[in-house]
């Protein structure tokens, strides 16, 4: 097998069909299949992780579903304008454990976010990207069968506001950015591009083949 990773691009996509579809490929997939990622962005939507306290959702007077998800950490949202970059990665294969992938996307997104003249870091405390003191991507993950799923949601340009709604992580004091407000010249799919490149670099793969699901 090539050691090389399928880029799959969703569009604007359901929270729950992707989920499912995820699941799916990790229990069906074998030592031949090639890890993979997906990129796509999430019709509005909370997604509350398996250690998600209820608490965290401050209102349930609007129309955002939240979903249950098995995912780490706490509650957050995705929206149009988000960027998702779902990880269906064997860290068996590739030696790993789950801290070098929590690391490997933190990394990955703060050398994005250079090239943007964006000075990014990561937290011991809390995962995720933050440019001073804000939080500008999200990460959670799920291991199942040795692999991967899910990954990380990096703020690229939303609307901010539903997170007002909530403890986003899990942390009342947490100020949400994005990229659109810090350089307002970026260009999306260019943006996108460096994050597959540079998340390819991290883990060493040979090849980056582009497909769609």
């Amino acid at each position: 097998m090539k050691n090389e990773l399928i880029v799959r691009q969703l569009g604007l996509t359901s929270y729950e069909a992707v989920y499912q579809a995820m699941h799916t490929f990790t229990a069906s997939r074998t030592i031949q299949h090639a890890d993979e990622v997906w990129l796509t962005e999430h019709l509005p939507i909370f997604t509350q992780g398996k250690v998600g306290k209820p608490e965290h959702l401050l209102t349930t007077q609007n129309s955002i579903p939240v979903f249950q998800s098995d995912r780490g950490g706490q509650i957050t949202y995705h929206g149009p304008g988000q960027l998702i970059f779902y990880t269906l990665i064997n860290l068996k294969r590739r030696q790993l454990t789950i801290r070098d992938m929590v690391n490997c996307l933190e990394n990955s997104v703060i050398t994005t976010l250079a090239q943007l003249n964006i000075q990014a870091n990561a937290r011991k405390d809390a995962p995720g990207v933050y440019v001073n003191n804000q939080k500008i991507c999200s990460l959670g993950l799920h291991i199942q069968r040795g692999c991967t799923l899910h990954g990380l949601a990096l703020n690229v340009d939303m609307d901010l506001s539903p997170f007002n709604l909530i403890n986003p992580c899990g942390y009342s004091d947490l100020t949400m950015t994005q990229v659109s407000q810090l350089a307002p010249t970026f260009c999306y799919a260019e943006l996108s591009q460096q994050l597959v490149i540079a998340f390819a670099k991290q883990l060493r793969y040979n090849a980056i083949n582009y497909t769609q699901l």
